[in-house]
């Protein structure tokens, strides 16, 4: 098959959505398809054999430590010239728009996947006023599709209550293999504690934004000198974080990407996972990977990847002081191993393969009812 996927971002980019395309992209080419992105041009047009097509770049006024591609009349010369056997269009919301309109205009059977809960984040933003047109806006744009993905069973109860149609749940997956307890390395565990390797060090991975909640990890420092704290991230909320933990013992490390980016995980105690917003928190997975025992809010998405007291702890979001009471825990070592070893296990049969394939065989079914209605209609 030929399948064009157009996303929103894309590499140099990383996120969870990137890391997962990664995956599928490279299952795509290992089983003999040919692909093509259509992304933000950031500079990068090429990826392990898949050819990617840029589309002029911008910082928007909202969100100034990322550029967005804007609707462009671009995606349909691209999509005309590849001529794709089907499109997926992930996180439709701005380039996006165009994918799902061109690919609907010129008849290619299309999925699109939902990863991002934007209607959520407005509340962060003091934009709750705009959650209605944004579901509206969403709902829109996904019921063009012929099959939705989505990455947790509590997401798709939530986008089949605002009327999303034909709804699957994509698995989870993760790279056993670079991600994994024996990266541990003492160099990365002095750079990331700030000197203090023997007092228990805890990890935060992911984009630096409002909505992630970060700030709520000083509490913990504030009371108990046997912890410090690694920041492994960038986004637009950097500088509030950075001036909200000064005085603390806290460690901004930016971006860290590949065998660093292992190592940070295996060379840490405990990862800490704040926001309630997320649709799954790949970085759970990640950690558990590493051999890493997990706080969490309690919310839907994390309760399908976190076995309270078995896996991690999940704390109440609902309750005053409950986050700072769970992590004080782990100053019990005995715990914090237990939970490790068993967050490993859990883990440690999954890979990226399963979810890649789930992904190709959808494609293969649409592609094969379009066929036969096209055979019929002739």
């Amino acid at each position: 098959m030929k399948i064009a996927i157009v996303t929103e971002t894309f590499l140099p980019s990383t996120d969870g959505v990137v890391t997962r395309l990664k995956a599928c992209i490279r299952y795509f080419l290992k089983e003999g398809h040919d692909v093509r992105v259509i992304a933000p041009d950031l500079g990068v047009y090429e990826f392990e054999g898949a050819k990617i097509d840029g589309v002029p770049a911008r910082t928007l006024p909202f969100y100034r430590s990322k550029k967005f591609a804007l609707p462009n009349r671009k995606v349909s010369g691209l999509l005309k010239e590849y001529d794709p056997d089907i499109v997926h269009v992930v996180n439709p919301a701005i380039l996006g728009f165009s994918g799902v309109y061109y690919s609907k205009k010129l008849g290619y059977p299309m999925i699109a996947s939902y990863h991002t809960n934007v209607a959520q984040y407005l509340d962060y933003y003091k934009l709750s006023l705009f959650k209605g047109f944004v579901w509206w806006y969403f709902r829109k744009l996904h019921n063009k599709a012929e099959l939705n993905l989505c990455t947790s069973n509590t997401v798709k109860a939530e986008l089949e209550e605002h009327g999303f149609q034909n709804v699957h749940v994509w698995k989870r997956g993760v790279d056993t293999e670079l991600l994994h307890p024996n990266k541990y390395s003492d160099e990365m565990r002095d750079r990331l504690s700030n000197g203090n390797p023997e007092k228990k060090l805890l990890l935060y991975v992911g984009r630096l934004a409002a909505e992630k909640e970060i700030e709520k990890i000083k509490s913990v420092l504030s009371v108990s000198d046997q912890f410090v704290l690694a920041i492994v991230g960038d986004g637009p909320h950097r500088h509030e974080l950075e001036k909200h933990f000064a005085g603390t013992n806290t460690v901004f490390t930016g971006l860290l990407h590949g065998e660093e980016l292992a190592s940070a995980y295996a060379s840490s105690d405990v990862f800490v996972f704040p926001s309630t917003t997320e649709t799954l928190g790949l970085v759970i997975t990640e950690a558990m990977a590493s051999g890493l025992p997990l706080v969490a809010a309690e919310s839907g998405p994390t309760c399908e990847q976190i076995e309270n007291n078995h896996t991690g702890l999940l704390y109440d979001p609902e309750k005053p002081g409950d986050f700072t009471a769970t992590l004080l825990k782990f100053e019990d070592e005995t715990l914090r191993k237990r939970l490790a070893k068993a967050a490993h296990k859990e883990i440690s049969e999954m890979g990226w393969e399963a979810q890649s394939k789930q992904v190709l065989d959808y494609y293969k079914e649409i592609v094969s009812v379009e066929e036969a209605q096209s055979n019929t209609a002739n």
